[in-house]
């Protein structure tokens, strides 16, 4: 019989010994796994962005528990080709039996247009199981601020991070910089002034229009490394601990990165969602010996892929495709969304042997020394190597 995770046990570690479960509790630990379920509403929150309301079986419910900050992947198909994107959970963990994301249509994104043009309530559309690591452990007895950073849809993940936040840790506080175009673009605006009414002095709502015409000009423009240094003297200069979550166009991830490390944030405060594979010098790893030195191997690898208790053996050259795609050319139903070292969800850790990664945006520097990899990047350095997605 096919072990299944207690739920339970992961809840502690996400909200704390302290924290009391909600009525379903929630678990990050699961092979990633598509499931059909039902579209139960779409709201045209702007006029190029919508959320979607998806209807989770009482049969699957335990599979679609999830904590703040996670995302869910879609696979849909467009003019004959399989499309897989990831879109963030808008809604809170603690809203049992709610299940919602926002999806935003992008210039040229054909997944993001069929989606924004075409769904309907009553469709039926294929979706994985929620991912994603853009998230900390809460404790109801801790007093903290949380400050967050978003920009257009980056608020998607932030709004289902403030939600729980403040239900989870009554002494805490959350502020966020809201970067948009206008205020006709601000998605959420409506349930983000319900919030500040409901959590008062709790929950603080900047907006930043760079169309704004604002009298104080800090409000005014694009959120630059300047500017974010400026808010984070004037609103966040209390002595809480605190947390940042970071969540935008990489342009605006890297203006605030290097605000928060003009003002010597400890960088394990810092979380950060990237929506696309960013190009910028500063935010980009390369070449990560994730297990072993990297090696000077050339020659063809044997690879052992264990998925599902079941183990595979393949024929890898160091030179040639990475682990994911020669696992998927041998019917191997492996995990993946984005395969651009971004979403994780081809997570793995590596048992033996050595193997690099020609990128890593998701990862942590301590998942990365444990031997975790992203298959999709990773090719091997050794003669023999084993990988375990069952170790996700």
């Amino acid at each position: 019989m096919e072990r299944v995770p207690d739920p339970r046990s992961d809840h502690a570690a996400i909200f704390g010994a302290a924290a009391r479960p909600p009525e379903i509790l929630m678990t990050t630990q699961r092979m990633a796994r598509f499931h059909t379920l039902e579209v139960e509403e779409v709201h045209q929150e702007t006029p190029d962005c919508i959320v979607v309301g998806l209807k989770v079986p009482a049969a699957e419910q335990a599979d679609f528990l999830f904590v703040h900050g996670q995302y869910l992947t879609l696979k849909l198909t467009v003019n004959g080709e399989e499309l897989r994107r990831s879109y963030s959970i808008c809604s809170s963990p603690l809203d049992v039996g709610h299940l919602r994301i926002a999806v935003k249509k992008v210039e040229k994104g054909r997944a993001s247009t069929q989606l924004v043009d075409k769904l309907k309530a009553g469709m039926r559309i294929e979706v994985m199981t929620p991912m994603g690591s853009f998230t900390t452990a809460l404790d109801a007895t801790k007093e903290r601020h949380f400050v967050a950073f978003a920009a257009g849809s980056g608020i998607t993940p932030i709004l289902s991070i403030l939600k729980t936040v403040l239900r989870t840790e009554p002494k805490s506080r959350f502020t966020l910089f809201y970067g948009n175009t206008d205020q006709d673009r601000i998605i959420f605006r409506q349930r983000l002034e319900e919030l500040k009414q409901q959590h008062g002095e709790r929950l603080f709502v900047h907006h930043i229009l760079s169309k704004g015409m604002d009298e104080d000009k800090l409000f005014n423009g694009r959120i630059s490394t300047e500017k974010s240094v400026e808010l984070l003297k004037r609103f966040v200069n209390d002595p809480m601990d605190k947390e940042f979550f970071i969540c935008g166009p990489e342009q605006m991830m890297v203006n605030v990165s290097e605000a928060l490390e003009k003002q010597g944030v400890d960088k394990k405060h810092i979380h950060i969602e990237l929506f696309n594979t960013p190009v910028s010098t500063e935010v980009k790893k390369e070449k990560d010996h994730a297990h072993g030195s990297g090696g000077d191997f050339t020659g063809t690898a044997d690879v052992k892929v264990i998925l599902d208790g079941r183990e595979t053996e393949l024929k890898i050259p160091a030179k040639g495709d990475p682990v994911l795609d020669v696992a998927l050319d041998a019917g191997l139903d492996v995990p993946f969304a984005c395969k651009g070292a971004v979403c994780c969800t081809c997570k793995a850790r590596v048992l033996e042997g050595q193997v690099e990664m020609e990128m890593n945006y998701a990862l942590t520097d301590e998942e990365v020394a444990d031997g975790y990899v992203l298959t999709c990047q990773t090719h091997p350095r050794s003669q023999r190597v084993v990988i375990d997605y069952d170790q996700h």
